[in-house]
């Protein structure tokens, strides 16, 4: 199988492209609606669920989505779900109402399902979230999962920072992780926690090959349930193992005997894996400003997280499922730890990334084992994507034209509503110490000269050299004739000059590849900081 990166709703992905029983393992960290009041939300105080209608952030109201998605559910689509998630929607529609919390359970709901199905038998599932509506979603899960002969196996806590001041109640401090498996057989290996340094200090005695021990108990007195009495090497007792074993430990020269005349078994360090991980995990710190996997994106969970979920619960070659793979850590663990993997995300700016981070951790012959899904590819998939009437991917189009074209270096515009003619900033290196700044914006609609003009202007406002001008349709003479009245610009840094005002339809981009050729200034920075590597590993070889 082809990793696989899917640019899309992830439900309808789920239903299109993922086969009955094909993964071995999904986690998935979807919006918790955390940052909303938790009354408003319960109590549908309706000024908010107005407010915002984007599905992939922390906001959530009650629109079509909702009604369809309800509406499937109770009518059971294709028979996915059961009676009791039926039931489990149905009471909670009467007692939530059509507010916020219910279209995001209904959300939840329709993808478990799915989820559920794509699931191997020996599969498992963990779903990361926050307290504000984990009861809810654990109803959810049990509904549909234990009710199939599935399995609710933890509640994992993980601490996901040292403290945290809130007003007028308990610091919130946790994330909650659900760990479910499909059926009762499933892929587990057993992670461990590594002992503290007061253990370690138990291990006191050494071999003559410097292999640190400590002694243990070999004999069964005291405890219930007998034990082997014999007499070995003189000393008789009652012992913890049968004769057999205790021959065994001998030659494997495991066995300690006292001064006193007794017999003990050695305990190696080497051979201690740590103490079992519990459901509680306070050893993950969260990602500090400082980190070098830092990505700067919101939600980013720590690598580290991520590696103890995939090593526990599936195997090399295994394939592992992120429904919601937002900056693409899941991805990028499965990829370092040999599985495979299929990631789906509803924003270009999520898949933008983990390009690009894929990229920079395993270098860019990483891209071409990768099948990307649901993104244009020709015109009418270009066209198609600037006409989505559905509001959850409203600007998409803009993004995703920034995107490519810059090779996944531009910086998007989040601003909603009013942009001030700019969808993406992009700096490079210039002769000033301060990097200068690149405007892209994008035109899906009829554009003309005073599009150009108008661009022009923010370019004034905003103290930026370049501007490009991005497409859906062909320019007319006259806008290209106004973006030459700005004149070309050049520095020293640069090859050759160029136009300050740029025009690129969408179709250069799909059918000549036509890309951002200026290097950026993060470009020029990594590039620094590689020859610094480089150099402190050579002075290193010298001495």
């Amino acid at each position: 199988m082809v990793n696989q990166l899917f640019y899309g709703d992830n439900l309808d992905v789920l239903r299109k492209h993922i086969k009955d029983e094909s993964v071995d393992l999904c986690y998935i960290d979807p919006p918790f609606n955390s940052k909303r009041n938790y009354n408003q939300i319960y109590n549908n105080i309706g000024k908010e669920d107005r407010a915002q209608a984007q599905a992939f952030i922390d906001t959530w109201t009650w629109d079509d989505f909702g009604n369809r998605g309800l509406a499937e559910i109770l009518e059971n689509y294709q028979g996915r779900f059961t009676s009791q998630s039926i039931d489990l929607i149905a009471g909670l529609t009467k007692v939530l109402g059509k507010g916020s919390l219910l279209a995001y359970l209904v959300t939840m709901t329709l993808r478990v399902a799915e989820i559920y199905r794509v699931l191997k038998p020996t599969g498992s599932f963990y779903l990361h979230c926050d307290p504000t509506a984990s009861h809810y979603l654990k109803l959810i899960i049990d509904g549909i999962f234990c009710a199939q002969g599935g399995d609710f196996k933890n509640e994992l806590i993980w601490k996901r920072t040292t403290a945290h001041n809130d007003s007028k109640r308990y610091g919130n401090n946790i994330d909650i992780i659900f760990f479910y498996t499909k059926t009762l057989n499933y892929i587990w290996n057993q992670q461990y926690k590594p002992h503290d340094e007061a253990y370690h200090q138990r291990f006191r005695n050494k071999d003559d090959d410097g292999r640190a021990w400590t002694d243990d108990n070999l004999t069964a007195k005291g405890l219930s349930g007998g034990g082997y009495e014999y007499e070995y090497k003189g000393v008789k007792s009652l012992w913890r193992v049968p004769i057999e074993t205790m021959i065994k430990l001998d030659d494997e020269g495991k066995l300690h005997f006292t001064k006193k005349g007794g017999i003990r078994l050695k305990r190696y360090l080497e051979d201690i894996k740590g103490v079992a991980l519990q459901c509680l995990w306070e050893d993950i710190p969260p990602i500090n400003s400082q980190a070098r996997e830092r990505l700067g994106y919101p939600t980013q969970k720590p690598e580290v997280l991520l590696e103890r979920i995939i090593k526990a619960s599936s195997n090399e070659g295994d394939i592992v499922l992120d429904a919601y793979c937002g900056c693409g850590t899941t991805v990028a663990v499965s990829q370092r730890l040999k599985r495979e993997w299929i990631g789906i995300d509803i924003t270009y700016q999520s898949i933008s990334l983990i390009l690009k981070r894929l990229e920079d951790s395993f270098g860019k012959g990483v891209l071409d084992e990768i099948k990307l899904n649901g993104i244009p590819k020709d015109m009418e998939s270009a066209i198609a994507l600037a006409n989505k009437k559905d509001d959850r991917t409203r600007k998409e189009f803009e993004k995703w034209a920034v995107l490519t074209y810059s090779n996944n270096r531009a910086i998007v515009n989040q601003k909603k509503g009013a942009d001030q003619g700019i969808d993406g900033i992009a700096y490079f290196q210039s002769e000033k110490d301060e990097p200068e700044k690149i405007i892209l914006q994008v035109k899906s609609g009829k554009a003309k000269s005073g599009d150009i003009r108008d661009l022009q202007g923010t370019m004034t406002l905003e103290q930026a050299q370049l501007g490009i001008f991005i497409t859906l349709e062909e320019p007319t003479k006259d806008m290209i004739k106004t973006a030459k009245t700005a004149g070309i610009y050049q520095n020293k840094f640069m090859s050759q000059s160029c136009d300050r005002i740029q025009i690129v339809t969408i179709q250069e981009i799909l059918e000549s590849n036509k890309r951002l050729d200026i290097r950026l200034s993060l470009e020029v920075l990594k590039s620094a900081e590689k020859q610094m590597e480089v150099k402190a590993i050579q002075m290193e070889l010298d001495i």
